[in-house]
């Protein structure tokens, strides 16, 4: 082994611990911190970002990676990947200013908190400034690199390397009009009947329901907890540490239940990823899209499915009999899939939930660009949600406040999380073509072939193989919407008799 490797490999790894020493505050911030610990936590962030920035854009990895670029060559192995992996990380590191870093994590601290609040009191004003400061900050971000075909390219490829802004338009332009005239058909159909969801449910007992489906799926609890957050998120400190949170909304209790088979399809890609790549650039997934497939398999292509629900229904009965007395698990199936286009994200049903993707991903680029004014904003979102699924959000809290990434200065993330939907599909048929008796065993409450598949094919890469690559070496084509819209069709044809 290269001498330089073991070098490069000692400086990433103090890198990797100090990123996982402030993603374990982070944490805390949403699941345990007082609200007045905001400011200490801003600046203990803001330290923690600027040490491993300062570190991981020294001249020693500069020289070591420059070194090590001719020595491996052969583009399969693990340390030709690190390298390359690596070096794209430090091109991109390198034009960013360690004060900037810790800047940005001081106000994104701030805004988080700004946003709890006016989340809760329904108020857009009381974010309003924080979301200016960080627009301000993610164009300074923009202006680091050289120009791209777009600004929102340089945004999307922190998160989807490689994937440019025209590329998501183009599969969105052409998604769109399938989703929306999929939407009419439903329309037109006769609507199911739901009203036993939004019963009251007892919330510890939906809270443990939820935590035996997944430990069911093979989400490792020794290696990982669900915890209590305002938004639920996946963060992961280590591959034996990879921890998911939940919430409960009385309104719409079962949501607690699909958000934790979501975050553990996270955490569980997460867990799967090869230990030999831990405290290295390698470690984790490769991306959010091909993240968010995995989460979006197992919150809906799984536990949306009418082979899951003739499992775990009995079950779900028995602990609910008074809100599900004279339901049968098709017609729970069929209220779990209800199409109704709806305010929230997170709760939207397949076929609208795109949609809600794409309207962010408008306000995004439009921010970005500079035509959008943030005061307008909450005026804008409900025009576009009037626009796009015929609605209009009730009051901020339901419409523009929804959403945790903004405060955390998260932009260019969210078309992956309808590429992922597509990715999700593209991957079930080949499952499903490798795994021919899969509704069986899902039927049975077995996971493990599913699960096992996952992690030989995809979860072992971890960051390994840029995302269309993986895609294209596991299912034979890259990104396509071709699968979802096949998917899509067959399941609402059959619930709704189109």
């Amino acid at each position: 082994m290269s001498g330089k490797l073991d070098q490069l490999k000692e400086i990433l790894g103090e890198v990797s611990d100090v990123y996982h020493a402030a993603s374990v505050l982070e944490w805390d911030q949403q699941v345990n911190m007082p609200p007045g610990g905001s400011d200490a936590r801003g600046q203990q962030l803001g330290t923690l970002s600027k040490i491993a920035h300062e570190k991981s854009t020294s001249d020693e990895v500069g020289k070591l990676l420059q070194d090590l670029k001719y020595e491996f060559t052969d583009a399969e192995s693990d340390d030709a990947a690190l390298v390359r992996v690596s070096a794209r990380n430090y091109d991109k590191a390198t034009r960013v200013p360690s004060q900037f870093v810790s800047k940005q994590a001081i106000v994104t601290t701030k805004a988080f908190e700004a946003w709890v609040e006016a989340k809760g009191k329904s108020d857009f004003s009381i974010f309003r400034p924080h979301l200016e400061k960080v627009v301000e900050l993610v164009q300074e971000y923009i202006s680091f690199f050289p120009p791209a075909d777009h600004p929102y390219d340089i945004l999307l490829d922190d998160y989807e390397p490689g994937m440019k802004t025209s590329e998501v338009k183009e599969i969105f332009n052409n998604l769109r009009p399938k989703q929306v005239e999929l939407i009419k058909s439903i329309k037109s159909a006769r609507q199911v009947k739901d009203d036993f969801l939004h019963k009251k449910y007892n919330e510890k007992k939906v809270w443990d329901f939820s935590e035996a489906v997944i430990s069911k799926f093979g989400y490792d609890f020794n290696r990982g907890r669900q915890d209590k957050a305002p938004h639920p998120f996946q963060t992961t400190f280590s591959v034996n540490d990879t921890r998911i949170t939940n919430r409960f909304e009385s309104e719409n209790p079962l949501s607690t239940l699909f958000s934790a088979m979501h975050e553990a399809g996270h955490a569980m890609y997460e867990q799967g990823s090869n230990p030999i790549y831990e405290r290295t650039p390698l470690a984790g997934g490769t991306s959010l899209a091909v993240h968010e497939s995995q989460s979006r398999m197992w919150e809906n292509l799984v536990g949306r499915s009418l082979p899951f629900w003739e499992y775990f229904f009995p079950e779900l009965k028995k602990t609910f009999p008074s809100q599900l007395d004279g339901v049968s698990a098709k017609s729970f199936y069929k209220a779990i899939n209800k199409v109704e286009p709806s305010m929230i994200r997170v709760n939207a049903d397949e076929s609208t939930y795109n949609l809600h993707v794409m309207l962010r991903l408008e306000l995004e680029i439009g921010m970005v660009e500079g035509k959008f004014a943030i005061k307008d904003l909450p005026e804008i979102w409900n025009a576009k949600m009037q626009d796009y699924l015929g609605i209009v959000p009730p009051n901020d809290a339901q419409g523009v406040l929804q959403d945790v990434h903004w405060s955390s200065g998260l932009m260019g993330y969210f078309s992956t999380y309808a590429l992922g939907n597509l990715v999700s599909a593209q991957l079930w048929e080949k499952i499903n073509a490798d795994i021919t008796d899969l509704d069986d065993q899902i039927r049975k409450g077995k996971f493990d072939s599913l699960l096992g598949w996952l992690r030989e094919k995809v979860h072992i890469f971890g960051h390994k193989y840029d995302p269309q690559d993986l895609i294209e070496k596991v299912t034979g084509s890259k990104i396509d919407s071709a699968a979802y819209v096949r998917y899509l069709t067959k399941k609402y044809s059959d619930i709704y008799g189109l």
